[in-house]
């Protein structure tokens, strides 16, 4: 048999027309229904500017139209129109649009940051069937790809790994996975040096978000709420300085940056440079998280409760996922005594509305986790973080979403700044033979574990408001339509 001809049926599978995605478009008969239609987002500045080839690869084997670049356009408004679409198909009658609903998958190639954006956005559109998302590695990091099985570095950009790719997304099975909703207010009194981060700044996913004041709004004049999420990890401290670092570095600097393997090298050296090597714990960029802030975490009662932290901490990490840090796992496997010494639940499971918080002494801390049962300082497990850092204890802090980090503002004077982490349901990811994450449904044991922690009965929460979406993209003004519309159709 002709290999073009079997490559060009076997890409069928995969292929989604053009009409499907043009708002005045009618019904057009198509000979073939594909078993697995997939949308490709791809950040072409990601993987060392593979990201290029990546997409050229994609528009070659699949329509164009179904194949974008993140720089020229946003997912949420690609899947918007996308959904608004099949919906106005599906009620004129189209049986194809139909099945392209429910049996699509959708492709995105960057790094953490890049799907986390992408997670953002599905979940906030609030749809009935929300299509379950595959991972291309092409960050520095990795962790959401190795978690599920799609590796750690990319898997190549030339067509023929292309199909092996689009190969292992039909074949791959969905996992549902715990998404975390982050909100950060900042209360600055007026001539504050506390000024709020400009939006080039911060991660894809977290986002400024504009209160009503309940009071007199001259009061609220420098009150500033961010809102986001992350379904890997939040990190608060020196790992967090150093891929600042990093990330200003290749800001800068992009040209040298095209290589995965010389990025992980790059990162090493600013990891020795930024002192996480080899500072001294007195040294002022290096503060440890109990000089920094007060935690607290939600516990199965659903009230908030102090989490104790080592002095010598100057990492933390709020872990959802079984990787960090290029694939590494802080959590380890707790033994019984040590499980039932210190209230954990065993073992961490991706969909069981738990976060492990583990804290890092120092990158030679860290240096653990390469032995086979190496672990960082396990702090505990809960259902909801809560931060809330100190007045004048430094200028600002490091933290980090699912690999994107950034630089936060402190108060020195009467300001606050809090932080906090709570369940916000789940997405469907796609994982492959290979994956490492598990479910509750792959431990009997978990199958009771109580997952609802939006309840609590603490007074000073006040978040409610900001909960309602992760706020994953800037123009979600158009909601209320796609939740009318989906209405309609279910």
């Amino acid at each position: 048999m002709d290999n073009s001809f079997e490559k060009n049926n076997m890409l069928k599978e995969f292929y989604i027309p053009t009409y499907i995605f043009m708002p005045e478009s009618s019904v057009e008969q198509v000979p073939q229904i594909p078993s697995c239609p997939v949308i490709v987002f791809i950040n072409t500045k990601s993987g060392g500017q593979l990201g290029h080839d990546l997409i050229v690869s994609y528009r070659k084997l699949l329509n164009h139209a179904q194949v974008f670049d993140l720089l020229d356009e946003a997912p949420d408004k690609v899947l918007h129109r996308l959904y608004s679409n099949l919906e106005r198909l599906k009620r004129d009658g189209d049986t194809f649009a139909a099945e392209i609903h429910r049996r699509l998958r959708l492709i995105v190639a960057g790094g953490d940051g890049t799907a986390g954006w992408l997670l953002g956005v599905v979940s906030d559109l609030k749809l009935v069937h929300p299509p379950p998302v595959a991972t291309v590695p092409l960050g520095t990091g990795n962790n959401l790809p190795y978690s599920f099985g799609w590796g750690k570095r990319n898997p190549g950009t030339d067509c023929e790994s292309v199909i092996s790719f689009l190969q292992l997304v039909k074949e791959a099975r969905e996992i549902n996975i715990d998404s975390w909703h982050t909100v950060m207010r900042m209360k600055c009194p007026k001539r504050s040096p506390c000024d709020p981060i400009a939006p080039s700044d911060l991660p894809h996913s977290l986002h400024a978000f504009h209160r009503v004041p309940k009071t007199d709004p001259q009061d609220m004049e420098y009150s500033y709420t961010y809102r986001g999420g992350f379904w890997n990890y939040f990190s608060m401290g020196m790992d967090a300085q150093v891929s600042y670092a990093f990330h200003s570095e290749r800001k800068l600097h992009p040209e040298k940056f095209k290589n995965q393997l010389s990025n992980q090298k790059t990162y090493l050296k600013l990891a020795c440079t930024q002192g996480w090597f080899c500072a001294k714990l007195s040294h002022p960029m290096s503060r440890n998280i109990a000089q920094l802030a007060k935690v607290k975490i939600m516990k199965k009662s659903g009230k908030w409760e102090n989490l104790e932290i080592p002095q010598s901490i100057r990492s933390i990490v709020c872990l959802n996922l079984p990787s960090f840090s290029g694939g590494l796992n802080p959590w380890g496997t707790p033994s019984k005594r040590k499980q039932r010494k210190r209230d954990l639940v065993m073992p961490p499971l991706v969909d069981d509305g738990l976060l492990e918080i583990v804290g890092f002494k120092d990158a030679w801390h860290g240096l653990v986790l390469l032995s086979p049962k190496g672990h960082g300082t396990r702090l505990g497990q809960a259902h909801g973080v809560r931060f809330k850092f100190h007045r004048g204890a430094a200028e600002h802090a490091y933290m980090r979403l699912d690999g994107e980090p950034w630089k936060q503002p402190l108060p020195q004077d009467n300001g606050k700044v809090v932080v906090e982490i709570s369940h916000a349901g789940q997405v469907k990811m796609l994982a492959t033979k290979d994956c490492i994450a598990k479910g509750i449904h792959e431990s009997p044991a978990m199958s009771a574990v109580h997952t609802d922690s939006s309840s609590s009965d603490d007074s000073d929460d006040d978040f409610t408001e900001e909960r309602r979406n992760f706020g994953a993209a800037l123009s979600f003004h158009y909601l209320s339509d796609v939740k009318k519309t989906v209405e309609l159709a279910s």
